[in-house]
């Protein structure tokens, strides 16, 4: 009998991995802010907090190193953000869906810490044990409570460590167990009762937590718990040429993480797509003359950014390598419709009063009424 099991896996190299961690992807980056770096920093930190805002925003240090920007916005809320780590203060990052609010929270963390790691997702079955610790209970049940039968949650190895606790959608937890966080946050103190021990955060310990405007109303925030943390609201783009700076440089970012097969779209293209977005957004055209109706969703910055890379996997893998109008079609069709009666009425009418009679536009007319 011929033997068909799958060979074993190779170790993971950084070039098969499909999405490496901030502070492995820009890990040059971090060595040479931290080189240049002759700033004060914080217990724990692995850079000053003038470094971390240029790490994030980006900039030229004294020997002529460009460190790319991570976040295109206003300096001053990053400054804001940084700030707050430095202090015996939580950090909540707020806003709309799609506003680099996990990107900024991933990138903070990598700066400070050098570890973007330590993340404990939000949703609505999230429970006590994985803010606190849990037990593995085939030692629990063979030797009883020990240290050896305690499960760390990510929260608790931050305090050990001195390092950024993560938390994605905090108001998606229950509120009873999003309470769990305030003695951590007031009294930097874990108890363990089983143990009879606790467990006290290291110098540079704190917590970035993320919530959207969407979820608000779905598990608010006590007031006891809102005290703990500095909140930072992260707006949309306030400007096109802000967000279009900002989709062309993640969308060569991803065709290049993903290999791609085909040239970064044109400026005219990507422009195309982030007008639409922002238009609908808006509910009027850019030139305020026209008044729209706005769809369901968020249309987001993180959405164009999805739109025009599925453009270039489409041309890439099924065209002739350059992104076109009937390559984002598709993309934006998905991306505006998500309630199929009330998004479709939008679609249309936009189609109808604002695509058809544009210049330049009767391309992207003609293939986005292809597609439905």
């Amino acid at each position: 009998m011929t033997d068909t099991a799958a060979p074993a896996p190779a170790a993971l190299s950084a070039s098969t991995v499909l999405r490496r961690h901030a502070e492995q992807q820009h890990a040059e980056e971090l060595d040479a802010l931290a080189r240049a770096d002759r700033r004060p920093r914080p217990e724990n930190w692995r850079l000053s907090p003038q470094a971390v805002v240029t790490y994030l925003l980006g900039g030229t240090l004294d020997d002529g190193y460009v460190v790319t920007p991570k976040y295109i916005g206003a300096r001053r809320l990053i400054e804001i953000a940084v700030a707050t780590l430095a202090t015996d203060r939580g950090l909540l990052l707020f806003g709309v869906p799609g506003t680099a609010k996990s990107w900024v929270s991933e990138h903070l963390a990598a700066a400070i810490s050098g570890d973007s790691t330590l993340l404990i997702q939000g949703t609505a079955g999230t429970g006590e044990e994985q803010l606190r610790y849990g037990w593995n209970y085939a030692e629990l049940l063979a030797h009883g409570p020990s240290e050896k039968a305690l499960v760390p949650s990510p929260l608790m190895n931050a305090m050990r460590t001195g390092r950024i606790a993560r938390i994605e959608e905090l108001t998606r937890i229950p509120a009873d167990v999003q309470d769990t966080l305030i003695t951590v946050l007031s009294e930097k103190t874990l108890p363990v009762p089983e143990l009879g021990t606790e467990v006290q955060a290291v110098r540079g310990f704190s917590v970035i937590a993320t919530a959207n405007n969407r979820d608000k109303g779905v598990n608010e925030l006590s007031s006891a718990l809102k005290r703990r943390f500095n909140t930072v609201v992260l707006p949309v783009p306030a400007s096109e040429e802000e967000e279009l700076a900002i989709v062309v440089r993640r969308v060569a970012e991803l065709g290049r993480a993903l290999d791609l097969p085909a040239e970064p779209p044109a400026l005219r293209e990507v422009r195309r797509v982030v007008q639409i977005f922002r238009e609908l957004r808006h509910g009027q055209t850019e030139d305020g003359k026209t008044r729209l109706k706005s769809p369901s969703g968020t249309l987001s910055t993180a959405e164009a950014i999805s739109v025009v890379g599925n453009g270039m996997a489409l041309a890439g893998h099924f065209g002739d390598g350059v992104v076109g109008a009937a390559d984002l079609a598709s993309g934006l069709l998905g991306a505006v419709i998500k309630d199929p009666v009330q998004d479709g009425v939008v679609w249309q009418e936009y189609l109808e009063t604002v695509v058809k009679e544009r210049d330049g536009w009767k391309d992207l007319y003609r293939a986005c009424r292809a597609h439905g």
